[in-house]
């Protein structure tokens, strides 16, 4: 599939080259940078304050960085019991031992969390992960929920409004009932843009409503639509330049990802 031209062959900042390898988000590389870890032309970097070329020799923990590759995004279709994140203290399964091995290596946009499936965006740029994570960013989270009990009138309107909940601040959610499925069990769609940790889960727990599915459908512009379970399918360049055209035009403003 068609990607957007890599910008190997102009400057950038030291944190962005590192995030576009894919190694860590440039957040990251800017601690990775203060721990001594980046060596730029044989000598270690001391601040993330520096630009870099493709004539530049980039070390990171002992190993050279690979040229940057065109950034790339996926759709993935996550099952339920897989841990969204690289390694998993308790030894539970990732959603990294399960991608198609057709994959290179990627980062989520975003995690799903545990018994959670549907969409989850895969992407070879770290900064583009953090750009996509960012409230700043617009982009609506779209759940399909599957709750035991009945939802009391009015209860769903008031998330609209923003609610707080054991002293944490929800943004507005937009939610409402799909269908009731005899009198103990209910679909829902919720709709959001924060994305807190649990936080459809801890909002319904709020409306004394218990969570029994939680599907990701839509990130932003982005459907699940009947993408396989476990299946990943690319998105075009030409189509993330259209619905991320903030992101490829200001690629090195500073204090992205």
């Amino acid at each position: 599939m068609e990607a957007p031209p890599a910008s190997a062959d102009t400057k950038e900042r030291i944190a962005r080259r590192l995030a576009r390898a894919g190694l860590c988000s440039r957040r990251d590389a800017e601690r990775w940078i203060e721990q001594g870890r980046v060596v730029l032309n044989g000598k270690v970097l001391t601040s993330p304050a520096i630009t870099v070329g493709p004539g530049d020799s980039v070390v990171v923990d002992g190993k050279p960085l690979n040229a940057p590759e065109p950034t790339r995004l996926w759709r993935y279709h996550k099952p339920a019991g897989l841990m969204t994140t690289a390694r998993d203290p308790q030894g539970r399964p990732t959603v990294f031992d399960h991608l198609p091995p057709s994959l290179p290596r990627v980062v989520s946009v975003g995690r799903l969390d545990f018994p959670s499936e549907g969409l989850l965006l895969l992407t070879n740029d770290g900064a583009l992960s953090r750009h996509l994570e960012l409230p700043s960013t617009g982009w609506r989270r779209v759940y399909r929920v599957r709750v035991h009990g009945v939802p009391a009138p009015g209860a769903l309107d008031r998330l609209a409004q923003g609610i707080t909940v054991d002293g944490v601040r929800y943004g507005p959610v937009q939610a409402f009932l799909e269908r009731q499925q005899g009198g103990s069990n209910a679909w829902l769609q919720v709709s959001l843009t924060e994305g807190k940790n649990r936080e459809v889960r801890k909002l319904m727990a709020h409306l004394d409503l218990i969570v029994t599915r939680l599907i990701r459908v839509a990130y932003g512009p982005f459907q699940l639509g009947k993408l396989n379970v476990g299946s990943a399918d690319e998105i075009s360049g030409l189509v993330l330049r259209q619905q991320i055209p903030s992101y490829f035009n200001k690629e090195d403003e500073p204090g992205r990802g």
